[in-house]
């Protein structure tokens, strides 16, 4: 059996916010939370928002960057997660905080087809169910996520006033986050294709920036899409890290987040033309230049199991002692051989 309890999520509205209140709200709410502009209307309607401390009914209403919502929603509370005796690779760990560097194929919680096997499950019974009780059983102590099949760094919250302190920074775009990822193509700003692609210009450097909305996909709900009307603001830069091929026909590229929506990096890459090698979802079924890359490089590329995204780095302040904290992972083996393949390099077998 599951009961009901009462959970608040805290809002701030960003820069240029859209002109209706339950339209900001829609944007800027965490996807997560699942809650759509009708579902936000009966919250206002019932008086279950606040703006700056004072309750707010009108969903019309305008709002201001900076203006701060508290939301309170009733959520089903599931049957307790299971704490299971997983191994974890441990970088950091006080009483406040852990970070974890976590393989490819973990996901980071519990939910409706994966109960078990979870990032969440292996922490539970690390701490002997010892984490942040902010985000309800399922979630307990998760900040932030990233996808089964991407590997690499996360930091979740063992106490509550470290989850509030965490939460703030991922709102304000604080923390420092590069990813390490193998792509079709190299993105070049010579290139005329990309300099029509909207949403995609290049920087100084010729660092690719691409900017748009995501939201869910409107025919597949299991997938996010680029939109310039309506979603959730995006940013995302990356750089060439080396190119392989001759000519240069795949690239291992470092990307950052000014924003971090769900699968951003995949979908944005994929929008520039340049989608992950591996990725089922985004990456395309994309012919590879054998002559340029090779049979070795061709045959490990279009064999590589799952989206080539490494979390490589990740920096923030300790939410409670003020100390700046950095942590870098290595590329996982698969990568390694995928970026050895792509070089031409004999395998190491």
């Amino acid at each position: 059996m599951s009961d009901i309890e009462q959970q608040i999520l805290r809002v701030v509205i960003g820069e240029n916010p859209p002109d209706r209140l339950d339209k900001a709200l829609a944007q800027e709410v965490p996807e997560e939370a699942a809650l759509s502009r009708s579902r936000l209307a009966k919250l206002l309607a019932d008086g279950m928002i606040t703006r700056n401390g004072v309750v707010e009914t009108n969903q019309k209403a305008r709002v201001e960057e900076g203006d701060v919502f508290e939301i309170t929603v009733e959520v089903a509370r599931a049957v307790a997660t299971v704490a299971e005796d997983i191994p974890l690779t441990v970088l950091w760990e006080d009483e406040d905080l852990i970070v974890i560097d976590k393989p490819a194929g973990m996901v980071v919680h519990p939910a409706p087809g994966t109960p078990g096997g979870t990032l969440v499950n292996a922490l539970l019974h690390h701490f002997g169910g010892k984490l942040s009780g902010i985000g309800g059983e399922a979630r307990p102590g998760i900040v932030h996520r990233i996808d089964k099949e991407t590997s690499g760094l996360l930091v979740v919250a063992k106490s509550n006033r470290a989850h509030h302190g965490l939460a703030k920074q991922f709102e304000k775009h604080t923390v420092h986050r590069h990813y390490m990822a193998v792509v079709h193509g190299v993105p070049d700003a010579a290139d005329p294709r990309l300099l029509g692609t909207r949403g995609v210009s290049f920087e100084a450097g010729n660092i690719l920036k691409v900017q748009s909305f995501l939201a869910r996909h409107k025919s597949d709900r299991q997938k996010q899409a680029v939109y310039f009307d309506q979603g959730r603001h995006a940013i995302t830069r990356a750089r060439i890290v080396e190119g392989f091929g001759t000519p240069a026909s795949a690239a291992l590229i470092d990307c950052w987040l000014e924003t971090g929506r769900t699968h951003q990096i995949r979908v944005h890459m994929a929008h520039a033309g340049h989608g992950l090698i591996g990725d089922p979802t985004y990456g395309g079924r994309r012919k590879m230049n054998e002559k340029a890359l090779g049979a070795l490089g061709v045959s490990t590329a279009e064999g590589f199991a799952r989206q080539a995204l490494h979390a490589a780095t990740l920096g923030f302040t300790h939410p409670v002692t003020g100390e700046e904290l950095s942590f870098t992972s290595d590329l996982p083996e698969d990568m390694q051989a995928l970026i050895a393949a792509l070089r031409g390099e004999p395998s190491s077998d």
